[in-house]
């Protein structure tokens, strides 16, 4: 069996920050209304409260602390501000327990990598962006339990379900950056299949994902390709080096040549299929999808159909619809996430 990814921040600590770290779990978990750990800064405090609920995704009842202290100690009380009161944490917790056990049951005789597909087509399809970000939507008890999360919430319900089924897998974290427009934190999970690390960011496929298409844009990515629309992460995750997974790539949907794209275009239009696919064929230039908007163009103009292109250019994946009615092809610049920029 897989071993899950247990306290995986908690290593990441020094002596003295470990010895926080295991009293905020205990106490969380226990939900005690204040206790005592050591004087850290309140930067360490606040950095050690979030790991531990990065950590334990069943930790959902308590996103905020404040805490006092007498100048001449070497402890702190620090108080927890819990979502709900003690029995309806309890109540919540059995509800989250049992929802988590039944989801997983649906996918435990499955192999890792449909395991990882099942809980991400699982959060596409069922959960919806919270634009309001209610604090609950921080945590699982939103994304499994009211249908709406943030990406924290959406990562931390990957982890559950991922630990439930025994893969491997951690909550990841990069910092806001002003500068290009990006106001919050990001959270997304490094997941651990078949002995191999990748990122997978089920938030921005679920911004991407309409009705008709769920799409993969984010799922197995290396380093090389995440950090192209991802900030650099806060804390320490494991190098991602193998992009020979990338979903796209491995259903055979990533194309290197425009001849390709022509073939597979004409079959989507007959069919009257969705053209959904990864361009590989070099940088995705502005030169390049000219090229291959001519292409969707010629092709659905055959059939008397009009072309709707999006493109998501970071990850260079490009999705086609084919309507009825001639005219100009509608192109959309994707920007996945939207809810968090």
């Amino acid at each position: 069996m897989t071993l899950t990814a247990k306290d995986y921040y908690y290593h990441q600590l020094n002596k003295e920050q470990k010895k926080v770290y295991y009293a905020v779990k205990e106490g969380l978990l226990k939900m005690e209304e204040s206790f005592q750990v050591l004087k850290l800064s309140s930067r360490e405090l606040a950095d050690i409260y979030f790991m531990v609920r990065m950590d334990c995704p069943e930790i959902f009842y308590s996103v905020k602390f404040t805490y006092r202290y007498y100048p001449d100690s070497t402890m702190v009380e620090l108080i927890p501000e819990y979502l709900f009161t003690r029995d309806k944490i309890k109540e919540h917790r059995l509800a989250m327990k049992s929802r988590v056990k039944k989801l997983a049951l649906l996918a435990e005789k499955l192999s890792e990598k449909e395991k990882e597909l099942f809980i991400h087509d699982f959060i596409v399809k069922n959960v919806k962006y919270d634009k309001l970000k209610k604090e609950y939507s921080h945590e699982i008890i939103g994304a499994l339990g009211n249908g709406v999360a943030v990406c924290e919430g959406m990562a931390k319900a990957v982890k559950i379900l991922c630990d439930e089924l025994g893969i491997w897998c951690i909550v990841a974290l990069s910092d806001a950056n002003p500068d290009k427009g990006i106001k919050y934190r990001h959270a997304w999970n490094v997941i651990r299949i078949d002995g191999k690390y990748y990122h997978l960011d089920v938030t921005f496929d679920n911004t991407l994902s309409r009705d008709d298409a769920v799409r993969y844009d984010y799922v197995n990515l290396a380093d090389k390709q995440i950090f192209r629309d991802h900030e650099p992460v806060i804390w320490k995750v494991p190098e991602c080096t193998d992009s020979d997974h990338f979903y796209y790539r491995e259903k055979k949907l990533s194309w290197t040549t425009v001849d390709e794209v022509r073939n597979r275009t004409k079959q989507a239009v007959k069919k009257n299929r969705i053209l959904l696919f990864h361009w590989r064929g070099g940088y995705l230039t502005k030169e390049v999808l000219k090229e291959l908007l001519v292409v969707f163009d010629e092709e659905a103009s055959v059939k008397g159909k009009q072309a709707y292109v999006s493109v998501n250019w970071p990850q260079a994946v490009i999705c086609v619809r084919f309507e009825d009615g001639a005219g100009e092809e509608q192109v959309e610049m994707e920007e996945a996430n939207e809810g968090e920029r």
